[in-house]
């Protein structure tokens, strides 16, 4: 389309900022507000459909709010009934520009932090973003990271160094492993392609990146994570979550996401707290013979900061990170996330901290609270089957499971011993009631299920003792409680007083 052609009311346009499948995106000046935007105008009419789900997600993107997310001025059409969405220009560019460079780690940090906060709020609206690579995250002039094109009027888009067939295939060495096998998606996949970005920004390189679209799906399904080099160690664990392969083995969220990044973010703050600051200009002021002396100083007191730095700077951090996964843990405990989500809850966060100093009587005390806390879920389950009568079955759903349980972490808790007891006895009551409804072999099994609850309990051990006696003697009863047999025809005729006056008659 030509340029020149294009008229926007309320717009004057400048040019052809790029093409996509079904949009144009151009540079103008709204007037009314005298402010760049970037228009981007559908290409066809006759696509119902597609104009449908543009202005959909038009209206979706324009009620997400938040620093990093691109902002949405006003939706309309055109004279000719095209539809066209004018939005916030981004002067910066794109992250691709930073293609094959290495990032400083707290720059590569910091525009990952705005794109997960940018998701949090996508993710919060149940949205997914499914197309989070370098060419969707702009600049503005302040260096903010701004995320775009949330799938609006756009068809696949060809990658540039990706092809098959001629046939466009979309974004796929930044694809989830389930994206790229076309599994259901949810947040985690927009975290997994935030997790290459990273890489990419921490390495100058992708490795997932293949010659062909079949080579890079395939390095995405089966790659694990790359090593870092040892500079990068403290990334690695972030590398390694974000880029697992099971999403359950991720980052259940961003905002779990963010909080690790914080964490990073900070300790990268206290290594720079560390080095030392010369006011310079002081030193200008000095005579030369001092500022020599004082230059020999502040070599000494370097000297003297790489040795700390190596001893007590590491400590420092260490007790820093030690501090944040007790935070983690009792954050995660207070919020009844005893085991679950793995990777984010409060018992991993404690044998976090004893990994890293396995004497420390925080974490020691909080896996207590923690299997305090197990116990009263697990005591509660037991009693609610023991009124529903669920005492053996299901295996792992009953009163006899959660209170063996218990006592498998505490083998003299009162409760769940008081509780086995309980369900004895109501093993012994289903018998009783079994034996006045005569069925026997139902009684058996009742006494027989009991004893596997407790061995030694005196009731049900007599139960079983006497079982067969009990048998026979409730049969014997039964037979003698029944009718005597009728009595020989004879013996009747002759006490029926009608036959008695017959008989005498005619004999």
């Amino acid at each position: 389309m030509n340029d020149s052609l294009l008229h926007i009311p309320g717009y004057s346009v400048h040019g052809r900022l790029g093409k996509g499948g079904m949009a144009e995106v151009y540079l103008a000046t709204q007037e009314s507000l005298n402010r760049k935007v970037a228009v981007k105008v559908l290409d066809k009419l006759d696509d119902e459909a597609f104009t449908t789900r543009f202005i959909k997600e038009a209206r979706m993107v324009a009620s997400l709010h938040h620093p990093s997310i691109v902002t949405i001025h006003a939706i309309d059409r055109l004279a000719d009934g095209r539809h066209y969405l004018a939005m916030e220009f981004l002067p910066g560019g794109d992250l691709g520009r930073y293609k094959g460079q290495v990032l400083e780690p707290g720059e590569a940090l910091r525009i990952v932090r705005q794109i997960a906060g940018a998701l949090a709020v996508v993710h919060d609206k149940g949205l997914v973003h499914r197309d989070i690579k370098p060419g969707n995250i702009l600049f503005r002039d302040d260096g903010t990271a701004v995320l775009t094109d949330f799938g609006i009027a756009k068809d696949l888009e060809l990658d540039s160094d990706l092809t098959q067939f001629n046939v466009a295939v979309g974004s796929p060495a930044y694809s989830s492993p389930e994206q790229a096998q076309c599994q259901p998606l949810d947040a985690r996949s927009d975290i997994y392609s935030l997790g290459v970005i990273l890489l990419e920004l921490l390495t100058g390189e992708n490795p997932y990146r293949g010659a062909s679209y079949a080579e890079t799906v395939l390095n995405h399904v089966q790659m694990d994570p790359p090593l870092l080099r040892r500079a990068l160690d403290d990334y690695q664990h972030l590398i390694d979550r974000m880029l697992a392969k099971d999403p359950d083995e991720r980052f259940s969220d961003c905002r779990v996401l963010l909080e690790s990044l914080a964490e990073l973010s900070d300790l990268d703050l206290d290594f720079t707290r560390i080095a030392p600051a010369i006011p310079l200009s002081r030193q200008a002021e000095q005579p030369a013979p001092r500022r020599r002396y004082r230059g020999l100083l502040w070599g000494l007191a370097g000297l003297m900061l790489l040795v700390v730095s190596s001893g007590g700077g590491y400590y420092v951090v260490l007790r820093m990170k030690i501090a944040d996964l007790l935070e983690l843990g009792e954050q995660r405990l207070a919020e009844g996330k005893l085991m679950e989500p793995v990777g984010d809850n409060a018992d991993f966060y404690f044998h976090e901290v004893l990994r890293l100093d396995d004497d420390n009587a925080q974490a020691g005390d909080g896996l207590q609270r923690l299997l305090a806390a197990r116990i009263a879920n697990a005591l509660v389950l037991a009693g609610q089957r023991l009124a529903e009568d669920h005492l053996v079955q299901p295996e792992q759903d009953s009163a006899v499971f959660y209170y063996q349980q218990v006592l498998g972490w505490a083998p003299d808790n009162a409760q769940a011993l008081a509780g086995l007891e309980q369900v004895a006895q109501r093993f012994i009551a289903l018998s009783d009631e079994a034996y006045r409804r005569r069925e026997f072999a139902l009684a058996l099994e009742y006494i027989e299920a009991g004893l596997q609850v407790a061995p030694q309990n005196p009731t049900l051990l007599e139960l079983q003792a006497t079982h067969e006696q009990r048998v026979r003697k409730a049969n014997a009863a039964r037979v003698a409680s029944r009718p005597a047999k009728t009595q020989p025809r004879q013996q009747q005729q002759e006490q029926n007083p009608i036959k008695k006056f017959w008989n005498r008659l005619f004999n």
